[in-house]
């Protein structure tokens, strides 16, 4: 089985085109980005500011097959990228899906019948219905522990904030105990705990009361989560497709590299649609080096980030001997970021040309971009 995986987001990046008065003004787009199943990138796409990530599908579906040629593929995609419409698309096309469901869908599901809560207490699971969707299920007890961790947090930020009310109430004999309710009421739809706790006066006296049955209905489906897909079992064990849609997690990896970590896809603001695509795509391009450096890196204890700073320490020296016309070259470099150029197989020059080479600064580079 071969996959692709989507990811998409909004970035501040372009500033082109012009608003109603005539005036420039920056502009929104989406990104797309399109992975294989090892996570590398191999295409990325800019749309309008206002094209929904959904929409950005359709796009890279005409892409796979007409510019891949692809004729079997699995598309793997978030809940919130592949949806009842894509699904649709993907099926006129040939084209397999894996994607997630949301908590609604998923108690649907189990009022239905359709699932059952003991299945997520297998390692995985699947439920293949009579429409030919299967249902991979799985409870991540990691997730679910932090999850646990944050509702108690909420409450214990809610019953630090009863206190504090009652306290107030007891110090100030005039003030409003209805309204202090009405804040702690407005505080819990906040924090979203209100479902499973209540909040009642008596004389000037704020009490907080858990509801057990609420609360353990509510924490249910910690960890839990369910996958779709429309593949077949002899098309993909269910622990085939669990791998496929964790390695998900690689494809966002590089949608934040490129967006803020060394990339820094925005914001970026240029004035013209052509050059925002292409600033896009030496991001992507950028990006490629970046996996390249990691996987040379891995067997040291060093990150791309800090090998890359280490290299910066590299300086171009000026040799001008007597009677002979000068050159450029690379001292020798010290043992570190000899082990670092030796495992990326980067060769250094010993001698550089720098005849009509132009130097900016960052200051110039800037004033140079307003005339482009």
């Amino acid at each position: 089985m071969t996959s692709s995986y989507l990811e998409g987001t909004h970035n501040e990046l372009a500033a082109f085109g012009y608003n109603r008065d005539g005036k420039k003004g920056k502009m929104q787009i989406v990104m797309g980005l399109l992975c294989d199943e090892d996570g590398q990138p191999v295409s990325i796409e800019v749309f309008p500011g206002n094209t929904q990530d959904p929409r950005t599908v359709a796009a890279q579906l005409a892409k796979v097959k007409s510019r891949f040629g692809a004729t079997a593929i699995t598309f793997v995609g978030d809940r919130g990228m592949i949806k009842g419409q894509q699904i649709d698309d993907l099926g006129q096309h040939g084209f397999h899906y894996i994607t997630a469901i949301t908590k609604p869908q998923m108690e649907k599901l189990l009022r239905t019948g359709t699932l059952q809560m003991d299945l997520f207490d297998q390692e995985v699971a699947e439920v293949l219905t009579e429409e030919g969707i299967r249902y991979v299920l799985r409870r991540n007890p990691v997730r679910a522990q932090e999850v646990r961790d944050t509702r108690h947090a909420k409450l214990a930020t809610l019953q630090a904030q009863v206190a504090k009310q009652n306290q107030y109430l007891t110090d100030h004999p005039r003030a409003k105990a209805q309204g202090a309710v009405q804040k702690l009421v407005a505080r819990a739809t906040t924090l979203r705990i209100a479902d499973w706790v209540e909040l009642t006066l008596e004389e000037r006296t704020i009490t907080l009361t858990v509801k057990t049955h609420a609360q353990q209905e509510a924490a249910k489906l910690d960890g839990c989560y369910v996958l779709k897909t429309d593949l077949t079992p002899q098309q993909a064990s269910k622990e085939l497709v669990h791998d496929r849609y964790t390695d998900l997690a690689s494809v966002e990896h590089a949608f934040r590299t490129c967006k803020t970590a060394h990339l820094e896809v925005r914001p970026i603001f240029l004035r013209r649609e052509a050059r925002t695509r292409a600033h896009a795509l030496v991001v992507m391009l950028a990006y490629q080096i970046i996996r390249y450096l990691a996987s040379c890196w891995s067997a040291f204890d060093v990150t791309v980030e800090e090998g890359l700073h280490a290299l910066t320490t590299l300086c171009l020296v000026e040799v001008a001997p007597k009677n002979a016309p000068s050159y450029h070259c690379l001292p020798t470099p010290r043992d570190a970021i000899a082990r670092l150029l030796h495992s990326a197989d980067i060769k250094l020059p010993k001698v550089f040309s720098l005849s009509g080479v132009r130097v900016s600064t960052k200051k110039k580079l800037q004033s140079e971009r307003l005339h482009q």
